[in-house]
């Protein structure tokens, strides 16, 4: 016997949250030892700063006692007196909170590292999360036609179109972006993508057209192909078959029929397509100049900033765990088999 769709969510909840809690805490493992080597860099130069100001102001240098109990207090604020694995829990525990802090050195323009994400998370669903729902239209509808009519010259362009877009790397296909309308054909300044922040309302949705265009070529043949597939395996099925027979017009047999069938894997697609766009691309956001979660990743590894790389990896693994159980929960809810094979498996 199947559990309830609200037990079913519950459980699939809690395991979530166990999941992404033991993530947290081997992430935690490796980023304490490097956050440990940054604090004793740290807390070295603070003490030589010390020393310095100490030796202007008195005009003798200190004395090694007094250099070790600067070391010892500056090693108890930042908590290097403690056992690695207290450290290790307790900054499993605060970043699973949210308790992110400062970070040492400044990204972004502010040592805050909510404000950090949050600054970032806001300008990548901005850019990519506008584009990944232009290519899950496109690439929906553009399936959905060519499913109708299997070997036709749209099904055959679609299928070319499919491989040779997809096989392409998105930073290199957004540089013969900006090489062809901005240096050869010059329909936009070259000052929109030679620096990070752009003034205007204009200006920005003139910096976002190339990205958006360019995820949009890259991925749309892909969605379209893999919805095709789909859509042509559920009007195989007899149901269509019956349907067809019955003289119900072709329409509702694809969007009432077909598609709603096929919708599972599709919900899945479009989920992980959204959800994933929030984690935005590294190469990318370098190549057009665009302060999204991948640039403020890629800054925080060149600054060493070490709070700030675990912070992002807990987001991404909030993103990729929540994925999967939003994913869950809506086959749970299309098909109520998936909660008889949960409690059984329970």
């Amino acid at each position: 016997m199947g559990m309830s769709f609200g037990k079913y969510v519950a459980y699939r909840t809690v395991n979530a949250i166990i999941i992404l809690f033991l993530a947290v805490l081997l992430m935690s493992a490796l980023f304490t030892k490097l956050a440990t080597i940054q604090l004793e860099s740290q807390v070295q130069s603070t003490v030589v700063q010390e020393a310095r100001t100490y030796a202007q102001q008195h005009g003798i240098p200190p004395t090694k006692e007094w250099l070790d109990q600067r070391t010892k207090y500056w090693e108890h604020y930042y908590g290097l007196d403690q056992p690695y694995w207290k450290r290790t829990w307790r900054y499993t525990v605060d970043t699973f909170f949210f308790k992110w802090g400062q970070s040492i050195v400044p990204v972004f323009g502010t040592h805050d590292i909510k404000q950090q994400i949050w600054s970032a998370l806001l300008r990548t669903i901005l850019l990519f999360t506008t584009a990944e729902i232009l290519v899950i239209i496109i690439g929906l509808g553009l399936g959905v036609k060519s499913a109708q009519k299997p070997g036709s010259l749209l099904d055959r362009t679609i299928s070319i179109l499919a491989m040779l877009t997809t096989s392409l790397p998105m930073w290199w296909l957004g540089m013969l972006m900006i090489l062809l309308f901005v240096v050869y054909l010059g329909w936009l300044p070259i000052t929109l993508y030679s620096q990070v922040e752009v003034n205007g309302v204009a200006n920005l949705l003139k910096k976002m057209s190339l990205p958006v265009l360019t995820i949009v070529i890259n991925l749309f043949g892909g969605w379209a192909w893999t919805t095709r597939n789909i859509m042509i395996g559920t009007m195989q099925e007899d149901f269509i078959m019956v349907a067809r027979a019955k003289g119900v017009p072709e329409r509702k047999v694809i969007y009432g029929h077909a598609l709603k069938a096929s919708a599972p894997p599709i919900i899945t697609m479009i989920i992980f397509g959204l959800i994933g766009s929030l984690s935005g691309a590294i190469i990318t956001e370098i190549v057009f100049n665009w302060p999204g979660m991948g640039r403020l990743y890629w800054q925080a590894l060149q600054m060493n900033a070490v709070k700030t790389m675990m912070a992002l990896n807990y987001m991404f693994a909030i993103l990729t765990v929540f994925s999967m159980v939003l994913a869950d929960i809506l086959y749970a809810y299309l098909d109520p088999r998936v909660r008889i094979g949960a409690a059984a498996s329970s």
